[in-house]
């Protein structure tokens, strides 16, 4: 069970296997809405919003009442919403994340809440009502408190790019750490002990984007050569037959959750669907009036949004290629990066002036509901990601309390993580040299990849408390070159540079 406070995130990444959704705390949406139609899905909760109503079913009276003599009493009023639609009580739901929409103590809790609320009782009813307040007694097991810091920690620090690392993904399936680099060279690592499983070749200009296939068997790569191309991660061959119709760089890509088609974003405004098996463009949405900084799919596939540093965000119909949603700032700064949540409900989005913006895009014409600041950005196009961590109980019968926050990398040369509900900075990950361009999550560890312009990618795992952890540093060979204590805050701790690599740069 994950709460969230203010926001709901029901998780969920683009995989064959996805983890429970999760939930949030006075914004919370229900799963079931995902078989809609795009436009209906958007309409849904502002429908809901405007007041519709749905009468309650009348309630029968026991056998006890209709015996009784007495006067009939008088009706107290009901303490649950007048609307008792599935979707309105959803919305009214206290904060879950990355949990199942109705497990049987939720559905127990609002069952017994609405039988306290009912006009007579049986005695089995008493009873239940009895043995809960026993069960919620001052002696009982309290939740955990929320914390208020992380404690990852450097595990790996993967060296062999030559030039600045433009981004870093986790496989799907978590086996994998996929890094792109202006070097024109992909790179593919295991993600657990850091060993070099692939360099990928083909590209003529440096790459700017990648994306993982939902089945972790395909990798898009993106470049600046205007081009496209698939690698098999099996036997690091391309695919014969590259991706062109781009006049200018690809800057962004994404797969949908099926994989049967790409989304791509480039420099010269456009954004094109591609049919991934025919290896031709599908549908060219007139997106922008300036380069495409981001493009993602929606976790079912029906939703593809853009953004630009024309200061636009838009969300498209990707059946019809029709713009159902435009999101604009006030300030209207050019916006570099863009990511749906892991329930497809809100759009997270990075813009130039060093704010990361979460949009709720369903309700009305769409609005921003929470900003993210206290890092820099004003000059790279930054990315990151949506994770989550939790609070253990002493009670090992106390299920974790799990919340949600957000990673992104800065031009401070750190990684910076917020809490999703509050905005509180959560931990600054420290060691890089350079901006982080890049940050992503692992689909179901605690584990963080970042990477950037010091061309190094490094992994940091989560730790229940602070302390020390050994940090590796593998070379391109896969080699481990040292083992280091550090407590994970201090750069200066860490190896700077391995053996092999400064051996390279001197023969060079």
């Amino acid at each position: 069970m994950m709460q969230l406070g203010n926001i709901n995130l029901v998780a969920g990444r683009d995989l064959p296997c996805e983890p429970s959704p999760p939930a949030l705390h006075g914004i919370t949406f229900s799963s079931a809405s995902q078989s809609r139609q795009p436009l209906e899905r958007l309409l849904l909760v502002q429908t809901i919003m405007d007041g519709t109503r749905s009468s309650s079913p009348k309630r029968r009276r026991n056998d006890e009442d209709d015996s009784d003599d007495a006067p009939p009493r008088k009706r107290s009023a009901s303490r649950t919403p007048p609307n008792t639609s599935p979707s309105y009580r959803l919305a009214e739901r206290p904060a879950r994340r990355y949990s199942r929409d109705d497990s049987e103590d939720d559905r127990r809790f609002y069952r017994d809440r609405r039988q306290s609320n009912s006009r007579s009782r049986s005695p089995s009813q008493s009873r239940s009502s009895t043995s809960r307040r026993r069960s919620h007694s001052p002696g009982s097991t309290p939740p955990p408190p929320k914390p208020t810091e992380l404690h990852y920690k450097p595990t790996l620090i993967l060296r062999g790019h030559k030039k600045p690392i433009s981004v870093v993904k986790f496989s799907p399936d978590g086996r994998w750490i996929a890094s792109a680099s202006a070097d024109c060279t992909i790179k593919i690592w295991d993600a657990y002990t850091g060993a070099l499983e692939h360099t990928l070749e083909g590209h003529l200009a440096g790459i700017s984007t990648i994306s993982w296939s939902p089945d972790s068997r395909i990798l898009a790569s993106g470049s600046d050569d205007k081009s496209i191309r698939l690698w098999d991660t099996t036997t690091g061959l391309a695919h014969p037959t590259p991706f062109i119709g781009h006049h200018n760089y690809v800057y962004s890509l994404a797969f949908s959750p099926k994989g049967n088609m790409l989304v791509s974003g480039s420099y010269d405004e456009a954004v094109y669907v591609w049919d991934v098996r025919a290896a031709r463009v599908m549908r060219s949405l007139p997106a922008h009036s300036d380069p495409v900084g981001g493009v993602d799919f929606v976790r079912d596939g029906t939703l593809i949004v853009s953004c630009s540093h024309d200061g636009l965000i838009r969300v498209w119909d990707t059946a019809t290629g029709q713009c159902l949603r435009t999101l604009v700032h006030e300030d209207n700064a050019p916006v570099s990066s863009v990511i749906f949540s892991p329930n497809g409900k809100y759009i997270l989005a990075w813009t130039l002036d060093s704010c990361v913006r979460l949009w709720d895009y369903i309700e009305g014409k769409g609005k921003c509901v929470k900003t993210y600041q206290g890092h820099v950005n004003k000059n790279y196009s930054l990315s990151g990601a949506f994770g989550t961590y939790g609070a253990k109980s002493p009670n090992p019968q106390t299920p974790m309390v799990e919340y949600a926050f957000i990673a992104s990398g800065t031009e401070e040369s750190n990684v910076i993580i917020w809490d999703v509900s509050s905005k509180n900075v959560l931990q600054r990950l420290e060691g890089h040299t350079d901006a982080v361009l890049s940050v992503d999550t692992h689909p179901t560890k605690k584990l963080i990849a970042s990477a950037g312009l010091d061309r190094v990618v490094r992994v940091w795992e989560a730790l229940d408390t602070p302390g020390k952890a050994k940090v590796d540093s593998v070379n391109a060979n896969g080699v481990k070159q040292e083992e280091t204590e550090t407590n994970g805050f201090d750069a200066e701790a860490l190896p700077s540079k391995s053996r092999v690599e400064s051996q390279a740069d001197h023969n060079s």
